[in-house]
């Protein structure tokens, strides 16, 4: 099949080399100008968009929308492998390959002599052949808990594999007089006044987070979609606020907080919008 045959291909099970072909074509001569001037570094923003639209979609339970977001996503790993191949470094069949040889490893008791007992055991062992794959065992612990991820998720990693050699509070209690003491020492740093009480502040709001990101994690909720699960709420209950003063002949500009805080507890009675 020529290329251009490729391109146009209906066949099921070959839409992977259809793709592939697409994007070769895009970054080749006389393609498009703007796939041409991309860098993986250029990228990396449409990497994060298309990588939060897809959990979005996920989270709204869209299964028709998420089939297009996957393939918004696919598309960014078939670029980023295009880019590599033309450096010259590896191509898709060898990130695929990567991939496949990875799962087999870190799963011994599936596709060798390995056993596993439970959940728990199998993630140990995972955690146990990553470190060796990668050399890790001279380095710190927590090394390679990546430093690319949202602070809120990457406080759980940091906290979930602390935890699994033992630091960590015995229950509850200690978890909850934590952020009480946190939030005390972040009162005592108000009012702010200059940079460097700015600087001080911002410190115990951090440890602060981190210590409520790690009840989430006690508690066995995701801090994350319980965050954006407020975010939405907060979201509806502000658009039912605005609609209501615009039936009165107000709004958001012109209203004063009293009126909005008015509007918002009415807005609370109300059942989610989604």
């Amino acid at each position: 099949m020529t290329d251009e045959e490729m391109i146009n291909c209906a066949v099921p099970g070959r839409q992977m080399e259809r793709l592939r072909a697409i994007m070769h074509r895009l970054r080749a001569p006389g393609g498009c100008p703007w796939d041409a001037e991309q860098s993986h570094a250029s990228l990396i923003s449409n990497l994060i968009e298309e990588t939060y639209e897809t959990v979005d979609a996920i989270r709204r339970e869209d299964w028709v929308h998420l089939e297009e977001e996957l393939g918004d996503l696919l598309l960014q790993v078939v670029f980023h492998g295009e880019l590599a191949e033309e450096q010259g470094r590896y191509n898709l069949d060898d990130i695929a390959k990567g991939i496949c040889d990875k799962l087999v490893r870190r799963h011994p008791h599936v596709y060798s002599d390995g056993e596993a007992k439970s959940t728990g055991a199998v993630l140990n062992r995972w955690e146990e052949i990553k470190r060796e794959e990668k050399g890790d065992e001279a380095k710190p612990y927590l090394y390679g808990v990546g430093k690319g991820l949202p602070a809120v998720l990457r406080a759980g990693k940091l906290q979930k594999k602390a935890s699994k050699v033992g630091f960590d509070w015995p229950d509850l209690v200690g978890v909850v007089a934590k952020i009480d003491e946190e939030l005390k020492e972040v009162k005592d740093e108000l009012p702010t006044n200059g940079e460097e009480a700015t600087r001080a502040l911002e410190a115990e709001v951090g440890d602060l987070l981190f210590s409520v990101v790690n009840l989430a994690r006690k508690l066995g909720v995701d801090p994350e979609a319980a965050l954006e699960g407020t975010n939405v709420k907060f979201e509806d209950r502000f658009a039912v606020m605005e609609r209501e003063l615009l039936a009165r002949g107000n709004s958001l500009k012109d209203a004063s907080l009293e009126e909005m805080e008015s509007g918002w507890v009415r807005a609370k009675s109300l059942p989610s919008e989604r």
